[in-house]
């Protein structure tokens, strides 16, 4: 019995699966670039307008200052700034990475205590 030598490998299945990943990657791709499927809603005459809430900014600067939205606010005055917020609102947290972790953590404290679950902490890639 004489065994058959191979001189090359087969490389179409191989083409194969990588173009099917590659349609399955476009495809995705394409539907997270517009965020969400295109779709042409009907108009309506009594429907709700719902307001869209904007985001609460939380700024941690790093000469220990703290800003929300844009208005600097004293660490004694920030409980009472904060407990006025809505517990459901979006709060974005942005703090320099040069600042104080002591004031990133009281800013986190109070929002604890607070009971604010909505907190997004932005950070650079």
């Amino acid at each position: 019995m004489k065994m058959k030598k191979v001189d090359s490998i087969n490389v179409i299945p191989f083409i194969d699966i990588m173009l099917v990943l590659f349609v399955m990657v476009i495809t995705t791709a394409t539907f997270i670039k517009q965020g969400v499927i295109p779709v042409d809603l009907p108009d309506a005459k009594s429907s709700d307008k719902k307001e869209q809430k904007k985001d609460f900014n939380i700024y941690v600067t790093k000469d220990a200052k703290i800003f929300i939205d844009k208005q600097e606010v004293d660490k004694e005055n920030l409980e009472n700034i904060l407990a006025k917020v809505p517990k459901d609102q979006t709060i974005v947290l942005r703090s320099d990475k040069e600042s104080k972790f002591q004031d990133f953590v009281l800013v986190m404290d109070t929002l604890k205590k607070l009971n604010h679950e909505q907190l997004f902490i932005v950070t650079k890639e």
